[in-house]
């Protein structure tokens, strides 16, 4: 039966009924209405949003979730084919979740824009949501959505308004931004607080989209600083902060609003209880926090500014709650802002004072950010961290890893003459304890702070001795260069070395190689002091030590099978030297070095092979050169880091103009030189300290990066070219003869370094974002083919600059030899400097590539250059 409807019923039924129910109509009319209506009711219902991310959460693998997916993937299709679904709304939400885990859902790109064109709010919030997820400029859907921004943003709804400027603010091109800037800059100035917030965010991306747009927004941004709706302020400050770090010229401008911004400030401290802006007992902090960093922007290197925020920072900083964590973190921005800015000396006092607080503090996070903040502001004021260093090495023994490494960078930078005894002994009792990850580092530190602030020689030795032991065979290379290298100068210790060394060589070493290098070295150029010597006053000496003892030793490290064959190499060696320093056991030494002309090993092979022929051929020649060296009095490199700038203490003159040889050789300069003996590259790079299991895939990328660096230089000059002599290697600063080194091992001494002469006029070849780099040109007299080049970089900025790296190319035609820098951080005002030298065989003109990189206050930088502006003398 068909259901009975009055004339004045036709409203309650459906649509499609409705407009075909009327009296007028005759009943197969009706039927057929009727009948549609119920197949209509009659479809399926799409899945909901909800049932659908349980279905997913349900698959129990990764194929059974690709099914449901690609399942209601292929319903949604369906339903998109019909324009006028009314599922639309809801199959988006699901096909959103569906990008959210990964799979494509670029074909509903289009369906988003019909909803944000429907005049349903409903609809358009999913709509622009889609919109914000799944396009970007690289699609021509792109440009279609600008008109229908447009007409929203003229919208009567503030809510429609909102959602307009959202989605312009995260997907604005640079076109789009450029067509609707004005649109937003009219909502900034609208009566609505709601609006003005979402329109100064929307700026906000915009202006970092198309930097040139800037000026627009400057008289309605200005206009926020007077507002009193908090959620307008903040994002009024943000907008500002933006501004003024992309222009000099608007940081200028905002200068001006300093007292207003120290108003809002003031107020905001002394304000009371506002359930609405508190947190934690806190009036709005996230506004503080903004505000602060703002003024630390307009503050830095402007004296006037400083001091018109000098007061309102020492309120922060003595008024602000310090139990919560709120409190923690406008006092953590407040110190940023004191050390940034031209502050006086009694707030940055205050400053770390508040860091060292911070220190005490249970949460590690605090304690991190504490010893990280110090660390880049220790060189601004030392003498005030130095009165937290008890706090800072009890942070040594903290068992989060990331504070243990802040708190040893930090405790190494604290180091200066006076304490050096006592950080030393801290430090020794952490590098004995330290994870494996720590012992490399922290050991090449105690001996760059022992190198520079030793109170004597003894004392210097008894530490690089402990270092030796307590390292073990984390010790780089250059530890063991430096360590004897200071025995050799270091004439009256001598006896007191050999015979520390000696006992420590009787123990079990295979765990101290570096140790066991150190020692054997030292014994084989002073074991008549062992044997012979008087005995030292103030350490025990060997008793009723023989020869046999002695060489029974070396015969046992050089058949141990867990010391590596450099260690053997330098045992060898020194078995060799002994023949001249003891008065018998000649024929048991010659016994065993005859043992290893045969040695699976080339390099042992060849020196067992050659130190025979000493006793045998030239043996008369044995004594001769086999002699104890002369002292070494090169200079060592400076230690790298920021030690001794951040104590105040002024680079020695006599270590700028002195030509350092690297001390130590790495597996990435041998390679280096591998692969520069194939090309005829006359390059080389700065000696760098790694460790002893550097992985080949480090040296790969840094070989790559040399071959990137050669640019376009021409390396294949039309014009004859003399054969490309070997590269000279670089001179350790251990004796020639180290079996390190595969010079002829009959030459004793040190490589010697030409007198310096014939200054050439500087050269700047480098200038930008507080970075000079200069070339200052000398010519040695008596070698006239060497140009040295000594390169200076000094930061003129007011950040720290950190891993700096220097590199440079030149054509085959030349040999060019780097050498180690001073150091690889520049602070501000400070400087780094290294050594290149030139050989110049064909009297070529000079060109040179260089790349620089470094870490800044905006992230990682790389620079590249090059220089055909040498003086002509430099190719005479």
């Amino acid at each position: 039966m068909w259901p009975y409807c009055d004339a004045e019923d036709w409203s309650v039924l459906p649509p499609e009924l409705n407009r075909r129910f009327n009296p007028a109509f005759n009943m197969a009319s009706i039927k057929q209405a009727f009948n549609e209506a119920v197949e209509r009711v009659r479809m399926p219902v799409p899945t909901r949003l909800r049932d659908l991310i349980r279905q997913i959460r349900a698959a129990r693998t990764a194929a059974e979730e690709r099914t449901v997916v690609n399942k209601e993937c292929a319903y949604i299709r369906s339903t998109f084919r019909e324009e006028d679904s009314v599922w639309r709304c809801r199959n988006i939400a699901k096909l959103l979740y569906i990008h959210m885990l990964g799979y494509p859902a670029h074909f509903g790109q289009l369906e988003c824009l019909k909803l944000i064109a429907s005049p349903k709010f409903t609809d358009k919030r999913i709509g622009y949501l889609g919109a914000m997820l799944l396009l970007d400029e690289r699609q021509d859907v792109h440009l279609l959505i600008t008109n229908c921004l447009k007409n929203d943003l003229n919208s009567s709804t503030q809510f429609v308004i909102g959602l307009a400027l959202c989605t312009l603010g995260a997907i604005a091109s640079p076109e789009m931004a450029r067509d609707l800037a004005s649109e937003v800059e009219r909502l900034m100035k609208s009566p609505n607080a709601y609006i003005r917030k979402k329109a100064a965010l929307c700026a906000f991306r915009i202006i970092r989209r198309v930097p040139e747009l800037m000026e627009m927004f400057l008289p309605a941004t200005r206009s926020l600083i007077t507002e009193k709706n908090h959620g307008v302020l903040i994002t009024g400050v943000t907008l500002i902060t933006e501004m003024c770090e992309n222009s000099v010229d608007t940081l200028n401008h905002f200068k001006k609003i300093v007292p207003n911004l120290v108003r809002i400030l003031k107020n905001l401290i002394l304000a009371g209880y506002s359930p609405e802006h508190d947190v934690s007992g806190v009036s709005d902090p996230f506004l503080q926090v903004k505000i602060l960093r703002l003024l630390r922007i307009l503050g830095r290197n402007d004296v006037d500014t400083s001091e018109a925020m000098n007061d309102i920072l020492a309120q922060v900083a003595t008024n602000t709650e310090t139990t919560k964590n709120v409190g923690n973190t406008i006092l953590y921005e407040t110190v940023l802002s004191i050390m940034d800015i031209k502050s006086e000396s009694g707030l940055r006092v205050l400053a770390v004072n508040i860091l060292g607080r911070f220190l005490l503090n249970n949460d590690k996070n605090i304690r991190y950010v504490a010893l990280n903040t110090l660390l880049k502001t220790v060189y601004m004021d030392t003498s005030a961290v130095q009165r937290h260093r008890s706090t800072i090495l009890e942070c040594l023994k903290d068992p989060d890893v990331s504070i243990r490494r802040r708190a040893m960078e930090l405790s190494f930078a604290l180091v200066n003459t006076n304490n050096i005894r006592n950080m030393m002994k801290e430090l020794l009792l952490f590098l004995e304890r330290a994870d494996p990850e720590f012992k490399a580092q922290c050991s090449s530190n105690i001996v760059m702070s022992a190198e520079r602030f030793a109170p004597n020689k003894r004392w210097h030795l008894e530490t690089l001795f402990k270092v030796l032991v307590a390292a073990g065979n984390y010790v780089r290379d250059d530890v063991v260069a430096c360590t004897i290298q200071l025995i050799s100068e270091t004439q009256p210790q001598q006896g007191y070395a050999v015979g520390a060394l000696w006992r420590a060589l009787e123990k079990d070493t295979s765990d101290k190689q570096p140790l066991a290098q150190v020692a054997t070295w030292c014994i084989g150029e002073y074991g008549d002091l062992l044997l012979y010597g008087p005995p030292s006053e103030d350490a025990e000496t060997p008793v009723n030590l023989t020869e046999d003892e002695v060489i029974d030793v070396y015969q046992r490290l050089l058949w141990s099978p867990q010391n590596t064959v450099v260690t053997k190499q330098y045992t060898l060696l020194s078995l060799t030297k002994l023949s001249t320093r003891f008065q018998k056991g000649h024929e048991k030494i010659r016994q065993i070095i005859d043992t290893f002309g045969s040695n699976l090993h080339i390099e042992l092979q060849q020196r067992g092979i050659e130190f025979s022929q000493l006793f045998r051929k030239y043996d008369h020649l044995r004594p001769a050169l086999l002699e104890r060296m002369p002292p070494m009095e090169t200079a060592r490199p400076q230690a790298n880091g920021i030690i001794g700038l951040v104590n105040g203490e002024p680079e020695p003159e006599d270590e700028k103009s002195t030509i350092l040889e690297s001390a130590t050789t790495t597996s990435d300069s041998s390679a280096l030189l591998d692969l520069l003996g194939t090309t005829d590259v006359g390059v080389t790079m700065p000696a760098a300290t790694t460790n002893k299991n550097s992985s080949p895939s480090s040296t790969t990328a840094h070989n790559n990066d040399l071959l990137d660096l050669l640019g376009s230089l021409d390396l294949n000059t039309p014009t004859p070219v003399a054969p490309t002599l070997p590269l000279q290697p670089q001179a350790p600063s251990t004796p020639m003869f180290s079996p390190t080194n595969n010079s002829n091992f009959l030459v004793d001494g040190l490589l010697n370094t030409p007198s310096v002469q014939n200054e050439l006029p500087n050269m700047m070849i480098f200038d930008k974002s507080g970075l000079k780099i200069t070339f200052k040109l000398e010519r040695p007299p008596d070698i006239p083919d060497l140009l040295v080049i000594n390169m200076l970089a000094q930061n003129s900025g007011s950040t720290i600059l950190t891993d700096f790296l220097f590199q440079a190319a030149v054509p085959r035609t030349f040999q060019l030899q780097m050498l180690s820098p001073s150091s690889t951080v520049i602070p501000p005002s400070g400087q780094v400097t290294q050594v290149l030298r030139v050989t110049n065989m064909n009297r070529a003109s000079l060109r040179m590539r260089l790349r620089i990189s470094y870490t800044g206050p905006t992230g990682p930088v790389l620079e590249q250059t090059e220089v055909n502006n040498f003086p002509v003398s430099t190719s005479q």
